[in-house]
């Protein structure tokens, strides 16, 4: 049990070490008066030492910030770079298209999609592709899609999972097994059980009694949960979902946008599922901005064939700059010479190497922790058991150790992702990039025990 006294103390100490480490940030931050929040997307407000570091520059493993500190980055912009910061191949894609060439948004489609399309469905097996600038978009349009195709009106997911800030999946299940909103949302356009229904990961039978009600166009999930904690699925769950679905005649859509840290082709591939769609985002773009949604040839045909569904203008689906010939050329370059299979099998042994390293810090202090591993991932947890749905996950957070390990680490030059303990390699990473976080969350752990 972490003494809560000394964790006040300790945490004070740290967060007097960051102010003094950091000031042209924090002047960056107190003259920021035009911003809402006074950063330039409110989630930068996750911050354990009172204000955000301010980039200065970044390049494949590394961070720099604007007072000179350069931090062995594992957050990776929370997936958005896990293809490392600015990778020199993407670059030279950009500038060729945007530069060289030029019309990065000429609404014009360009040879590369058909080069992208193909190779997501190689690495996936999902056959007809379109694309967005965020997995959220795709998500959206995908929801659209197989609501039209199937006349049903709800979608499910699982409690506490992450698919953006689609409205659909901000929904929790109370302990009765039913749904409510997820506690923060903010202005839903309606209540979500109208919606949405829930049911939570590795629950089966959840999941039949939600279906049951017959009115389901489709199951959106994570092959694991992941922005609420790593949750694993246990053996036999994604399969009995995929069963499950087909018998209650509900499509299955896979977000592998997390989840693409498994491998090449994300967790359908490495897991063998066989999802109806599939969508990604964040990582395939080298850090412009990109997403994608994929359909099974099938269900593609099907939806073209319906002549009541505008699928060019005004029909809800798509965007002025979804598919641009930028994101598009950086798509191409990212898949074909970044995320690699060779550059997966250098980050899942790194983050391999990097759980063991975890357990063992844990273990030699006999700590009621655990750490998990979801291929090129790993994320330390405040919970013995690792948790096997998304309610225990949220409910052994703990918030104020969750601030002190970030802040003992920035302090020292590691960065996780801000949320919770998570790390993630990229191509660039190295095997002294792992042992530096090592030593310093053995440093970290030390101090807790006294």
């Amino acid at each position: 049990m972490i003494a809560r006294d000394r964790l006040h103390e300790l945490m004070a100490r740290e967060v007097a070490d960051f102010a003094a480490r950091n000031p042209l940030s924090e002047k960056a931050f107190g003259a920021a008066e035009h911003l809402f929040g006074r950063v330039p997307m409110t989630w930068m407000n996750k911050r354990a030492g009172g204000f955000p570091l301010y980039l200065d520059s970044a390049r494949g493993a590394r961070v720099t910030d604007i007072d000179g500190h350069t931090y062995r980055d594992f957050a990776l912009g929370d997936t958005a770079a896990m293809a490392g910061h600015s990778p020199r191949a993407t670059v030279e894609a950009v500038q060729r298209r945007f530069a060289e060439l030029g019309g990065a948004t000429a609404m014009l489609p360009t040879e590369d999609a058909e080069w992208v399309g193909a190779e997501l469905t190689r690495r996936f097996g999902v056959s007809r592709w379109s694309f967005s600038l965020t997995a959220t978009d795709a998500n959206r349009w995908a929801i659209r899609i197989v609501r039209a195709v199937t006349g049903r009106p709800k979608i499910l997911v699982n409690s506490y999972c992450y698919h953006g800030s689609v409205d659909e999946s901000l929904i929790v299940t109370t302990p009765d097994g039913e749904g409510a909103a997820r506690e923060g949302n903010v202005g839903a356009p309606c209540d979500v059980t109208l919606t949405s229904r829930v049911a939570e990961f590795n629950d089966l039978e959840g999941l039949e009694r939600q279906l049951a009600h017959g009115d389901v166009a489709a199951v959106l999930m994570e092959p694991a949960l992941t922005n609420i904690g790593i949750v694993l699925p246990e053996p036999g769950y994604l399969e009995g979902v995929r069963e499950l679905t087909r018998r209650y005649g509900t499509l299955l859509i896979n977000d592998e946008t997390h989840t693409f840290s498994v491998g090449p082709g994300g967790a359908t591939r490495a897991w063998g599922l066989d999802p109806d769609l599939l969508v990604i985002g964040k990582a395939i773009g080298g850090g412009i901005p990109a997403g994608a949604y994929a359909m099974s040839a099938e269900l593609a045909d099907r939806t073209l064939r319906r002549d009541d569904l505008d699928l060019v203008d005004m029909g809800g689906v798509g965007g002025t700059m979804a598919g641009n010939a930028l994101s598009v050329a950086a798509m191409r370059a990212t898949l074909e010479s970044v995320l690699t299979d060779e550059a997966f099998t250098h980050m899942i042994d790194l983050a391999t190497a990097y759980t063991a390293g975890v357990r063992a810090t844990i273990e030699r202090h006999d700590l009621p922790w655990s750490v998990t591993q979801l291929g090129a991932r790993s994320e330390y947890r405040f919970s013995a058991t690792p948790p096997h749905n998304g309610t225990e996950s949220h409910e052994v957070h703990d918030e104020e150790l969750d601030d002190y390990l970030h802040l003992f680490l920035a302090n020292r030059g590691i960065l996780l992702t801000p949320f919770h303990n998570m790390a993630l390699m990229c191509p660039d990473t190295t095997s002294d990039d792992v042992q530096a976080h090592l030593d310093v969350f053995g440093e970290a752990v030390a101090t807790l025990a006294g």
